[in-house]
C-alpha cells in the first residue's frame, strides 16, 4: 500500500520537472500523498525522489544500469529500503522513453522537422507553354520546437530539383553511415 503515494510522487516530479507541468507543486504533493508528514520530512523525501530520478534520467539508465544503481542506493546510509527501489525501477521502466524524449526535447535549440507531406501534380501555369502539364512534387514541411507554434514551408520541385535533392540526400546519408 505504501508504493503508491511514493509511485504517484515520482510521477509528480516527473509532471514537473520533464513535462513541464507548472501546476504540480511541492504543496499540492505533500497535500495529496503524504498530508500526515511534516513539511520537512515530505521535503527531503520529495529531494531525495527528485535526485534519484534526475541522476537516473540523465544517464538514461538501461535496466542492468537501473538495478546496480538502485542496489547501491539500498545498501547507502540513509538510503533508500528495497520496497523504495522497487517502486523506483517500476516507474522507470514505464517511463523511460518518454522522460528521454523530454530532455532531448529541453536540449533542442533550434527548430525541428515535425513533419513533412508531399504530392505529385501537372503544373497548369507557366511563362514558357513547354512547361505547362510537367509533372511537379510539392512538398510542405512542419518546422518547429515542441510546446511552440509551428512554421510551414512549403516547396516546388521539377523532376530535376528532385533528382538533386535526392542525391544529395544520398550523400548525408552516406556520410552518417560512415560515422
Amino acid at each position: 500500500e505504501g508504493s503508491k503515494p511514493l509511485s504517484a510522487l515520482l510521477s509528480g516530479i516527473a509532471q514537473a520537472a520533464y513535462y513541464g507541468n507548472a501546476d504540480i507543486t511541492e504543496e499540492l504533493l505533500r497535500g495529496q500523498l503524504y498530508p500526515e508528514a511534516a513539511p520537512e520530512e515530505f521535503r527531503a523525501l520529495r529531494a531525495k525522489m527528485g535526485g534519484l530520478l534526475q541522476s537516473i534520467a540523465s544517464a538514461d539508465m538501461d535496466l542492468n544500469q537501473l538495478e546496480a544503481f538502485l542496489t547501491a542506493q539500498t545498501k547507502k546510509q540513509g538510503g533508500i529500503t528495497s520496497d523504495q527501489a522497487a517502486v523506483i525501477a517500476k516507474f522507470w521502466k514505464n517511463h523511460r522513453i518518454k522522460i528521454h524524449e523530454s530532455l532531448i526535447n529541453q536540449s533542442r535549440w533550434d527548430n525541428v522537422l515535425k513533419n513533412m507531406n508531399w504530392r505529385v501534380d501537372l503544373k497548369s501555369q507557366s511563362r514558357h507553354i513547354d512547361q505547362i502539364n510537367t509533372p511537379v512534387a510539392i512538398v510542405e514541411m512542419e518546422l518547429g520546437k515542441n510546446g511552440q507554434e509551428s512554421e510551414f514551408l512549403c516547396l516546388e520541385f521539377d523532376e530535376a530539383k528532385v533528382s538533386q535533392m535526392l542525391k544529395k540526400l544520398s550523400e548525408i546519408e552516406e556520410s552518417m553511415t560512415l560515422l
